[in-house]
């Protein structure tokens, strides 16, 4: 069972990176009849990209951290707070599968390495869901809203998805553990 909750909390950890610095979480929606579509938009907590007929991609890193939106201000926090709570959760999940092979520390160190592993995967979990939903939630209230152009329009991006699938990894690792 440690075994099995140390794969998914790792697993769980590379998904909160990859969906840290991916720039897929809001892409471009094709709502019109226009079936010819030149250009594809991509935007991340970091860069926005354009990709031109699939073939030539170009991206671009935003100008300034103060010019930010204050949501994307916070999603970006919680997933750096996220990143760095992912990987302290796997280091001590690592000393605890160490510590819980025969030796000489008594039962009350593996005990406490397993359970501070098992509520820092939850914790980690639960703070990855936060953001990846929040932006979920948006793409799709904008999407049916009429107010908005259809230029303007967002699918949900792969990142989210990658989001979604980490935070499940790392709440099943930490229930696990717990």
């Amino acid at each position: 069972l440690q075994i099995t909750g140390l794969i998914f909390g790792g697993v769980g950890m590379l998904g909160t990176l990859a969906a840290t610095a991916m720039p897929q979480w809001r892409v471009s929606a094709h709502v019109d009849a226009n079936l010819v579509v030149f250009e594809s938009i991509w935007e991340g907590l970091w860069m926005d990209c354009i990709s031109q007929l699939g073939v030539r991609l170009q991206c671009k890193l935003y100008d300034s951290v103060l010019a930010l939106p204050p949501p994307l201000e916070a999603l970006r926090a919680l997933m750096c707070l996220a990143v760095l709570l992912a990987i302290l959760a796997f280091l001590t999940a690592i000393v605890g599968v160490k510590f819980s092979q025969p030796s000489t520390e008594g039962p009350q160190a593996v005990s406490a390495f397993i359970l501070a592993a098992g509520v820092a995967f939850l914790l980690t979990g639960g703070l990855v869901l936060v953001p990846v939903s929040w932006t979920g939630g948006a793409i799709v209230r904008d999407f049916y809203d009429p107010a908005v152009p259809a230029p303007l329009k967002r699918e949900l991006g792969a990142a989210l998805y990658v989001g979604w699938a980490s935070s499940a990894l790392l709440l099943a690792a930490g229930a696990m553990y717990c």
